[in-house]
């Protein structure tokens, strides 16, 4: 039995001695691998290479971070500039209510005015009609004074033993009233159309005035329109333009992260694969130490 023993313990000694073997030369290797790699200058290269990629990628990054600060500032001033745009549209198209508001009005009172006009110049006419009568009226009346005055003339004549102071005082100052009435009605109704002649170019110049000024509201109106269609395409044109500037920091910032992304992977795959080589450099030793005391145990 104790032969047996001793054969089960010289083999399990022979298997321990030769994994420490194994592991032991397994270690040297590694640790040749890992002087040669810090020592030699492709390990130092690739560091440097992957620090100089890793820095690279952290300037790309702060870059990246800047225009992407610079982009929201000019996203903040387009805004502001469309709002300044509204603002303006706004204001435009009130101002186009009220160029709109105020035509209405202009052409009310060139209906107005037309009307004024219309009415003066029936009025002119009713007063020409009027003047014409009143001028026919005294021309008969002259006539039929004339013809009494003859008369009355020829009777005085026929009359030889009148008295030579006889004169006809009542039928000229009959006629002479005549005239002062015919001349006051005369010249009141010069004095009407002379009046009405000056409201008549008066309704003329604010009629042409109303035209004028609508006219003026029309050619306001058209560049309005126009200020208003080519702010409208500018804030078209902003707006297309920021979300295009929207859409490229959009992809490159997803692209940074991806490549973030794959260093962070890739640095925590580093880390593993330190950690278990830590991890089974540890195990050697802790096995080198039992085989050690068994093998002091055994002897």
């Amino acid at each position: 039995e104790e032969s047996l023993q001793m054969w089960d313990l010289n083999k399990r000694l022979e298997a321990y001695l030769a994994r420490v073997k194994f592991l032991e030369e397994e270690n040297e290797v590694l640790r040749a691998e890992i002087q040669s790699a810090k020592g030699s200058p492709a390990g130092e290269s690739w560091r440097a290479k992957y620090e100089e990629e890793l820095r690279a990628l952290r300037d790309a990054l702060d870059h990246a971070f800047r225009e992407k600060c610079t982009a929201e500032l000019a996203r903040d001033n387009l805004y502001e500039e469309v709002q300044q745009v509204k603002s303006r549209c706004q204001k435009e198209q009130a101002a186009r209510e009220e160029a709109k508001k105020q035509l209405s009005l202009s052409k009310k009172e060139l209906e107005e005015e037309r009307r004024a006009q219309i009415w003066l110049k029936e009025r002119a006419v009713q007063l020409e009609k009027e003047v014409e009568a009143l001028l026919e009226v005294h021309e008969e009346e002259k006539a039929g004074l004339d013809q009494e005055i003859a008369s009355f003339s020829q009777s005085l004549e026929s009359f030889r033993c009148a008295p030579v102071a006889f004169q006809p005082v009542e039928v000229e100052d009959y006629s002479k009233r005549l005239s002062e009435i015919w001349k006051g009605a005369v010249e009141t109704y010069k004095t009407e159309v002379s009046q009405l002649e000056g409201s008549l170019c008066q309704a003329k110049e604010n009629l042409w005035k109303a035209v004028e000024d609508n006219q003026q509201s029309q050619l306001q109106l058209q560049h309005l329109e126009k200020d208003l269609a080519g702010l409208k395409a500018r804030k078209e044109m902003l707006e297309e333009s920021l979300a295009r500037q929207w859409q490229e920091q959009r992809g490159e910032a997803e692209k940074f992260q991806l490549a973030m992304e794959a260093l962070e992977q890739e640095k925590q795959t580093l880390r593993v694969q330190i950690a278990q080589v830590l991890e089974d450099r540890q195990q050697l030793m802790h096995l080198k130490m039992s085989l050690s005391l068994e093998v002091a145990t055994y002897r």
